[in-house]
């Protein structure tokens, strides 16, 4: 049995400005503040894991997906709640997938990219 298996894994994202993240995972994505334990980390739930946001001179170089949420359902309701909020939605093009409203669509299967304001690319799908 390899190790990891059973073990749990957490999101981690680089930031350059920890009061501006706190606002957006707070105010924007409305993720719960779980531990500010460790002085200059915030440390949000979501779900049965955690996303660590710490501050780094790196913050938003990652051209690759930060952090996943699998929605399910949810995932128009939540897209709505975003875009209310003012957020914006980036488009990417690929063969065979639909787009609309910030939302992509690959026969049912929704995806969603969104960035915080360093950056990060954010991933919102329906699994």
């Amino acid at each position: 049995m390899n190790a990891f298996n059973a073990k749990s894994s957490s999101a981690i994202v680089a930031v350059s400005d920890l009061d501006r993240a706190r606002r957006f995972y707070s105010d924007v994505l409305g993720l719960e503040l779980n531990d500010e334990a460790m002085e200059g980390v915030l440390v949000y739930k979501t779900g049965a894991t955690h996303l660590v946001v710490y501050p780094s001179d790196s913050a938003g170089t990652n051209k690759a997906n930060a952090v996943v949420w699998d929605c399910g359902q949810d995932i128009d309701a939540i897209v709505a709640d975003l875009r209310a909020k003012g957020v914006t939605f980036e488009r990417y093009e690929m063969e065979g997938v639909s787009y609309k409203d910030g939302v992509h669509d690959a026969n049912g299967f929704k995806m969603v990219w969104l960035k915080d304001p360093d950056g990060n690319i954010l991933h919102l799908n329906s699994a």
